[in-house]
């Protein structure tokens, strides 16, 4: 495959911006210990990326990888310590297995130009309380939120082509790593309202009649949870706008958010909201202790897209439809954020090729070159990457070994 760089500078979206901003790009990438590589280190320009080979040769876990360099558990929402390198043969399970710590680290140039992060997993005296360290420029930063600053980046994987017929949990995580691109305190605001949730729910299993923690503790999930509700409505309607625009080989949708928080929130001012939302958990308290869950609020929220061509909910539309419908958010996630910041996500397409007809895929190929991003493609057959010829940068992967191809 030829060689050729291409300009670093995005091209604009459309005739109607003026977007030309540098772009994000990983330019060195090194793994150590990480699930199959000993030492793997790849040096790359800031043009998409395709990974070629069989199944089981590494493709994945070099994905997960890179999904590291965002704040979240990866790619996969693996344990840190299931992560680590295993030699062949090893059982995981044995007390007296090494403890190899793994290591991502990454040099990145970003808009506001270069960048050195790594993140690595260590090992706490303590069970079930292992530790993600993070680096920025060399200094140990204090939260995983910083990476934030420097990296945004979206992946799909074959898991998640299943998104809109499982249940609905999936469906908020990927609706909150939306969100979370262009609001990096909703990690926070759910985090707060998850803790304050369980305390609540422990509190009236354990029959407490401490009514004014109670209410300390309702009155955090009202105030977070409906900033939560908030920021997804924001995202949600902010994406539709894009999705009804699009006239390509993906289809137009319409996305929504349906709950009881949002149901508030569309009857009036957030403050309202709040108040409503804090006497209904007052008055589910003895139905939750009961239930042994909490009956309401945005935790139970359902993210719903509807296909804009056929009209159909995605739940009830075909396999290929919904993969180009996953797709279409995706991309259009990316060119709204490309066009609100001047430059698109990092995006990491694993196994993008599945259920994809050549037409749609042809088209993917065209809107990635568009975006102008880095974007991280694989697949088992480098035949449906030709289109790319020149114009990305080709490595085969085989035995956790990964290769240029010239």
């Amino acid at each position: 495959m030829g060689s050729q760089g291409l300009a670093t500078r995005v091209a604009p979206l459309d005739a109607n911006s003026d977007i030309v901003a540098e772009g994000l790009s990983v330019r060195r990438l090194t793994l150590t210990d990480f699930r199959c590589y000993h030492h793997l280190r790849m040096t790359l320009d800031a043009r998409p990326v395709v990974l070629t080979g069989a199944n089981g040769a590494g493709k994945t876990n070099l994905l997960e990888g890179l999904s590291f360099l965002v704040p979240g558990r990866g790619l996969r929402r693996a344990k840190l310590s299931d992560i680590m390198r295993r030699e062949r043969g090893e059982n995981i399970d044995a007390p007296q297995t090494p403890i190899r710590p793994w290591g991502v680290a990454a040099t990145l140039s970003t808009p506001d130009g270069e960048v050195e992060i790594g993140t690595a997993f260590e090992k706490t005296a303590h069970a079930n309380r292992d530790k993600r360290i993070v680096k920025v420029d060399g200094e140990v930063a204090k939260s995983q939120a910083i990476l934030s600053d420097h990296v945004s980046a979206l992946w799909l994987t074959p898991l998640m082509d299943r998104l809109f017929i499982e249940g609905p949990d999936a469906r908020r995580r990927f609706l909150d790593r939306l969100v979370f691109d262009s609001d990096p305190a909703h990690a926070g605001r759910v985090k707060a309202y998850d803790h304050a949730m369980r305390e609540r729910l422990r509190l009236l299993r354990d029959g407490s009649k401490d009514a004014d923690w109670l209410a300390s503790l309702e009155d955090t999930m009202a105030t977070r949870g409906v900033a939560v509700a908030a920021a997804r409505l924001d995202v949600a309607r902010r994406l539709s706008v894009q999705l009804a625009a699009n006239t390509g080989a993906f289809p137009g949708a319409e996305v929504e958010v349906a709950g009881s928080v949002e149901s508030w929130l569309g009857d009036g001012p957030a403050l309202a909201a709040e108040d409503r939302f804090r006497a209904a958990l007052a008055r589910a308290r003895g139905r939750d202790a009961g239930e042994g869950r909490t009956t309401i609020g945005p935790h139970k929220s359902e993210l719903q897209v509807r296909h804009l061509g056929n009209g159909q909910a995605a739940q009830r539309c075909s396999t290929g439809e919904q993969k180009a419908l996953l797709i279409a958010l995706v991309l259009g996630f990316a060119r709204m954020r490309a066009q609100e910041r001047g430059y698109a996500p990092m995006l990491l397409l694993d196994e993008i090729a599945a259920h994809l007809d050549s037409r749609r895929l042809n088209a993917l190929l065209d809107e990635i070159l568009g975006l102008g991003a880095q974007v991280w493609m694989t697949g088992t057959d480098s035949d449906l990457f030709k289109p790319l010829a020149g114009r990305a940068q080709f490595f085969n992967v085989a035995e956790a070994a990964v290769t240029a191809v010239r």
